[in-house]
């Protein structure tokens, strides 16, 4: 039997994804809560990620950082839950994970910051234009259900993700195959867990005036 997790976050921080990844793994964890500034910056946490940012997990007396990876990691070290690729799926799997993690990411940031290149700049950016880099991510959206087609994986967990908050922060346009996508991934059981898990104590914290 596998160790229990132990995951660092905070509600309002990647770590939601790392949490819905956990829940649909169906894996013992349990949570450490860090607030910005003291906690994630004190000898402590800095000894675990030196960046002083979450998520992280500790598993078998190994540190994973990193949102993408956190997810690639639980998804090979319990197999059992079916949420990594396969033989099959594995091209689609990790071209569009780590295109979430990479292109996409710095596009819609790039959006968020109101950053915009110059033209004969664009071919320095990882992401290049912010229109190509939403049409692919729509493309591979648009062909099926899911990632890798028609079974969700993990890869959907990271990609679900950054549609979402790309739909609700507006660096993402509203086009039907992201608004159907994340409509899909909100019905499912373990996102609906770990959105409450970490709702809860924003709502407390908005309640006390905090």
């Amino acid at each position: 039997m596998s160790a229990p997790v132990t995951f660092y976050t905070n509600p309002m921080s990647r770590g939601r994804i790392a949490r819905w990844a956990l829940e649909e793994t169906g894996a013992s964890y349990e949570t450490v809560i860090l607030e910005y500034g003291g906690d994630m910056k004190g000898p402590d946490y800095l000894a675990i990620n030196p960046m002083g940012k979450v998520p992280a997990i500790r598993h078998d007396g190994r540190v994973v950082t990193e949102s993408a990876a956190i997810c690639a990691y639980l998804a090979e070290t319990f197999p059992e839950a079916g949420l990594a690729p396969s033989e099959d799926e594995r091209a689609d799997y990790f071209r569009w994970l780590f295109f979430a993690a990479g292109p996409l990411e710095q596009a819609t940031a790039a959006r968020a910051m109101g950053w915009t290149a110059a033209p004969d700049k664009a071919g320095m950016l990882g992401f290049g234009a912010y229109d190509d880099t939403v049409g692919a991510m729509e493309s591979a959206l648009d062909r099926g259900g899911h990632v890798c087609g028609g079974r969700f994986t993990m890869a959907d967990v990271y990609v679900g993700s950054h549609i979402e908050w790309g739909l609700a922060m507006e660096t993402l346009p509203r086009r039907p195959a992201f608004e159907a996508y994340a409509a899909r991934l909100a019905e499912r059981e373990a996102h609906k867990r770990a959105r409450a898990i970490d709702n809860a104590p924003i709502a407390e914290r908005n309640a006390a005036g905090t």
